[in-house]
């Protein structure tokens, strides 16, 4: 019965990983917008639009102090190398990653101070418009994203990593905002951050301990 038992605890213990790397928390800290009462917020896809199409962003169809924040593809294997603008200089092919899109679309000129933060390592950040472009196979499918061409910080703008899990957002913005990208690793796991399986993989994984521990009933019944 001991087979049994270590393959219903390697069951249990596949099943419990958590889904998806997020956005967990920020704050407004400084800034313009801070006396004018910006604060942080998290959104959800399907994404609210005060200024435009549900489910879009960019373009000004924000016109907030607030800085905001939403989760992009998750559980992604880099076919290629990954280049960032902030962080290590590039992620290496295979390397699994979750992507968050950070942004400050203020209705006139104003400058905000802030920090994001999230429940993975922060492996870089991605603030060129090249750059965004060329990753943006990890957009969140359900979003509609204007004016890719006109993303970007400018000189003077300000993305740091200011901790393993979070992000200094430093920025002056107008018309049409500035977008960032946030790569993490997948999903926690204790202290260090790291990847785990796929859904399906995890799924494989059930069925073929399932398989397992059939087979090994049938087995103790023969004997």
């Amino acid at each position: 019965m001991k087979k049994l038992s270590v393959a219903a605890t390697l069951l249990a213990t596949a099943l419990s990983f958590p889904a998806s790397a997020t956005v967990v928390s920020g704050a407004v800290t400084g800034g313009t917008v801070l006396a004018l009462g910006g604060v942080f917020t998290r959104l959800t896809v399907p994404l609210s639009n005060p200024f435009g199409s549900p489910n879009t962003v960019g373009n000004d169809n924000y016109q907030s102090n607030n800085l905001f924040a939403f989760n992009e593809d998750q559980n992604i294997i880099l076919a290629a190398p990954l280049v960032l603008d902030v962080g290590l200089g590039s992620i290496a092919a295979g390397t699994i990653v979750a992507s968050h899109y950070v942004f400050f679309d203020p209705a006139q000129s104003q400058r905000v101070i802030g920090t994001v933060n999230f429940d993975s390592d922060i492996l870089g950040v991605i603030t060129s418009t090249g750059h965004l472009s060329a990753s943006d196979f990890l957009a969140n499918t359900g979003v509609n994203y204007l004016s890719p061409a006109a993303r970007g910080l400018e000189p003077g703008d300000s993305v740091t990593i200011s901790g393993p899990r979070q992000i200094l957002f430093d920025t002056v913005a107008d018309s049409p905002g500035d977008y960032i990208r946030v790569i993490t690793r997948f999903s926690p796991t204790g202290g260090g951050g790291g990847a785990v399986p796929e859904p399906g993989s995890v799924a494989v994984l059930g069925v073929g301990l399932l398989g397992l521990a059939a087979a090994w009933r049938l087995r103790n019944r023969r004997a």
